[in-house]
Protein backbone atom coordinates (compact mmCIF):
# COMPACT_ATOMS: atom_id res chain seq x y z
CA UNK A 1 0.00 0.00 0.00
CA UNK A 2 1.27 3.13 -1.05
CA UNK A 3 1.00 5.57 2.21
CA UNK A 4 2.26 8.37 0.66
CA UNK A 5 -0.37 8.51 -2.19
CA UNK A 6 -2.87 8.05 0.40
CA UNK A 7 -1.59 11.08 2.12
CA UNK A 8 -1.31 13.21 -0.76
CA UNK A 9 -5.02 12.29 -1.92
CA UNK A 10 -6.22 12.83 1.66
CA UNK A 11 -4.71 16.37 1.56
CA UNK A 12 -6.19 17.23 -1.91
CA UNK A 13 -7.94 14.66 -3.90
CA UNK A 14 -8.23 16.87 -6.96
CA UNK A 15 -4.59 16.31 -7.93
CA UNK A 16 -4.23 14.73 -11.09
CA UNK A 17 -2.24 11.83 -11.78
CA UNK A 18 0.52 13.42 -13.96
CA UNK A 19 1.07 15.43 -10.69
CA UNK A 20 1.00 12.19 -8.07
CA UNK A 21 3.31 10.65 -10.38
CA UNK A 22 5.74 13.77 -10.41
CA UNK A 23 5.75 14.19 -6.17
CA UNK A 24 5.89 10.18 -5.91
CA UNK A 25 8.48 9.46 -8.46
CA UNK A 26 5.98 7.32 -10.49
CA UNK A 27 4.78 7.24 -14.14
CA UNK A 28 1.15 7.95 -14.62
CA UNK A 29 0.25 4.86 -15.30
CA UNK A 30 1.43 3.02 -11.84
CA UNK A 31 0.16 5.91 -10.07
CA UNK A 32 -3.30 5.38 -12.10
CA UNK A 33 -3.07 1.89 -10.93
CA UNK A 34 -2.41 2.28 -7.72
CA UNK A 35 -5.25 4.59 -6.62
CA UNK A 36 -7.47 1.59 -8.95
CA UNK A 37 -6.07 -0.95 -6.85
CA UNK A 38 -6.81 1.39 -3.47
CA UNK A 39 -10.57 1.76 -4.65
CA UNK A 40 -11.03 -1.68 -5.39
CA UNK A 41 -9.64 -3.00 -1.93
CA UNK A 42 -11.98 -0.27 -0.26
CA UNK A 43 -8.77 1.66 1.03
CA UNK A 44 -10.38 4.92 -0.23
CA UNK A 45 -14.07 4.92 -0.33
CA UNK A 46 -15.28 7.86 -1.95
CA UNK A 47 -13.66 11.85 -2.54
CA UNK A 48 -15.31 14.96 -1.01
CA UNK A 49 -15.35 18.35 -0.66
CA UNK A 50 -14.57 19.97 2.34
CA UNK A 51 -17.36 23.38 2.15
CA UNK A 52 -17.44 26.30 4.12
CA UNK A 53 -21.07 26.48 5.51
CA UNK A 54 -20.99 30.03 6.13
CA UNK A 55 -19.89 31.34 2.70
CA UNK A 56 -23.07 29.38 0.60
CA UNK A 57 -25.27 29.97 3.62
CA UNK A 58 -26.32 26.51 4.62
CA UNK A 59 -28.96 26.81 7.09
CA UNK A 60 -28.46 23.05 8.02
CA UNK A 61 -28.02 22.45 11.88
CA UNK A 62 -25.19 19.86 12.86
CA UNK A 63 -24.94 18.35 16.13
CA UNK A 64 -22.65 15.23 18.15
CA UNK A 65 -24.85 12.58 20.04
CA UNK A 66 -23.00 10.75 22.52
CA UNK A 67 -24.83 7.39 23.02
CA UNK A 68 -24.06 4.98 26.34
CA UNK A 69 -24.88 1.62 24.71
CA UNK A 70 -24.98 -1.66 26.13
CA UNK A 71 -23.26 -4.48 23.73
CA UNK A 72 -24.69 -7.00 22.70
CA UNK A 73 -23.83 -10.53 22.96
CA UNK A 74 -21.94 -11.99 19.73
CA UNK A 75 -21.27 -8.85 18.05
CA UNK A 76 -20.71 -6.23 20.81
CA UNK A 77 -21.36 -2.51 19.18
CA UNK A 78 -21.64 -3.62 15.63
CA UNK A 79 -24.84 -4.20 15.00
CA UNK A 80 -26.28 -1.04 16.79
CA UNK A 81 -23.85 1.25 14.54
CA UNK A 82 -25.03 -0.49 11.89
CA UNK A 83 -28.37 0.60 12.10
CA UNK A 84 -27.71 4.20 12.91
CA UNK A 85 -25.40 4.31 9.70
CA UNK A 86 -28.25 3.63 8.08
CA UNK A 87 -30.57 7.11 8.68
CA UNK A 88 -30.03 9.76 6.23
CA UNK A 89 -29.46 12.21 8.75
CA UNK A 90 -26.12 10.81 10.06
CA UNK A 91 -22.88 11.67 8.57
CA UNK A 92 -20.45 9.94 10.83
CA UNK A 93 -20.81 7.26 13.81
CA UNK A 94 -17.53 6.23 15.56
CA UNK A 95 -16.56 3.80 18.50
CA UNK A 96 -15.07 5.63 21.55
CA UNK A 97 -13.51 5.12 24.30
CA UNK A 98 -14.39 6.94 27.85
CA UNK A 99 -17.37 8.07 28.76
CA UNK A 100 -19.57 7.13 26.18
CA UNK A 101 -19.77 4.35 23.72
CA UNK A 102 -20.71 5.96 20.01
CA UNK A 103 -19.90 9.77 18.93
CA UNK A 104 -23.11 10.08 16.03
CA UNK A 105 -22.82 13.31 13.80
CA UNK A 106 -26.20 14.36 12.75
CA UNK A 107 -27.71 17.13 10.13
CA UNK A 108 -31.19 18.59 10.62
CA UNK A 109 -33.17 21.49 8.97
CA UNK A 110 -33.52 22.85 12.47
CA UNK A 111 -33.06 21.88 16.16
CA UNK A 112 -36.27 20.42 16.19
CA UNK A 113 -35.62 17.93 13.76
CA UNK A 114 -32.54 17.10 15.57
CA UNK A 115 -34.35 16.73 18.44
CA UNK A 116 -37.30 14.65 17.20
CA UNK A 117 -34.41 12.34 15.59
CA UNK A 118 -33.06 12.04 18.45
CA UNK A 119 -36.57 11.04 20.60
CA UNK A 120 -38.00 9.14 17.64
CA UNK A 121 -35.04 6.96 16.30
CA UNK A 122 -31.90 6.93 18.50
CA UNK A 123 -33.31 6.63 22.05
CA UNK A 124 -35.38 4.12 21.73
CA UNK A 125 -33.21 1.64 20.07
CA UNK A 126 -32.36 -1.12 21.98
CA UNK A 127 -29.84 -1.32 24.18
CA UNK A 128 -29.35 2.69 24.04
CA UNK A 129 -28.57 3.52 27.78
CA UNK A 130 -28.64 7.39 27.27
CA UNK A 131 -27.97 10.29 24.70
CA UNK A 132 -26.49 13.17 25.14
CA UNK A 133 -26.61 16.17 22.63
CA UNK A 134 -24.62 18.68 21.48
CA UNK A 135 -25.36 21.41 18.69
CA UNK A 136 -22.23 22.66 16.40
CA UNK A 137 -22.19 26.55 16.53
CA UNK A 138 -19.33 27.32 14.39
CA UNK A 139 -16.41 24.81 12.89
CA UNK A 140 -12.89 25.94 12.54
CA UNK A 141 -11.25 23.41 11.23
CA UNK A 142 -12.36 19.96 9.16
CA UNK A 143 -10.58 17.17 8.21
CA UNK A 144 -7.26 19.40 8.93
CA UNK A 145 -8.40 22.24 7.22
CA UNK A 146 -9.12 25.62 8.49
CA UNK A 147 -12.20 26.79 7.42
CA UNK A 148 -12.78 29.84 9.27
CA UNK A 149 -11.96 32.26 6.49
CA UNK A 150 -8.48 33.99 8.42
CA UNK A 151 -5.77 32.88 6.27
CA UNK A 152 -2.81 31.70 8.39
CA UNK A 153 0.79 33.33 8.40
CA UNK A 154 3.06 30.62 8.09
CA UNK A 155 6.06 33.41 8.09
CA UNK A 156 8.84 33.27 10.72
CA UNK A 157 9.26 36.30 12.82
CA UNK A 158 13.33 37.26 13.24
CA UNK A 159 14.49 39.49 15.75
CA UNK A 160 17.69 40.19 16.10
Amino acid sequence: MNNKLISLLKQNARLSNEQLAVMLGMTVEQVAEEIQDLEKNGVIMGYSAIVNAEKIADEKVTAVIELRVTPQKDCGFEEIARIITGYEEVESVSLMAGAYDLAVTVKGNNVKDIAMFVAQRLAPLSGVLSTATYFVLKTYKEKGISISGEEKDEREFFLP
